[in-house]
């Protein structure tokens, strides 16, 4: 599954601004876990960021590459998916690719990049 996670003042509308885009794909999005904050009694404060933010997976077949002429299908919509995470950063919202390693910024990925980050998941084939 590729995990995909929105932060910022209106998540919940890129959510459903990425879900519009993906189920004209044939793709639904799905909550995915969320890791819950340790029950600390000496931390005081809370992430906001984390508390508002929504974190949804979408099958890796989506963007999974077989063959050059699926690459270059698949890169229309890698295309696509970029260009709704830069609209819905100029709202203030930010939508990250989240890797077990790290976390990349989709609005400053292209079409390649993003495919071939996709084809380094384990699960993505």
């Amino acid at each position: 599954m590729m995990i995909i996670e929105f932060a910022g003042a209106d998540f919940e509308a890129a959510g459903k601004s990425i879900a519009a885009l993906t189920s004209r794909w044939g793709y639904q999005l799905e909550p995915a876990p969320i890791a819950k904050p340790a029950n600390d009694p000496d931390t005081k404060s809370v992430d906001p960021v984390a508390v508002t933010s929504l974190i949804v997976s979408i099958p890796s077949a989506m963007l999974a590459v077989a063959d050059i002429a699926d690459r270059i299908h698949k890169r229309r919509r890698a295309g696509e998916l970029i260009e709704r995470a830069r609209q819905l950063q100029a709202e203030q919202t930010a939508v990250r690719l989240v890797r077990e390693d790290r976390s990349v910024d989709l609005a400053n990925l292209t079409p390649d990049q993003l495919l071939d980050l996709i084809a380094d998941e384990p699960s993505a084939t």
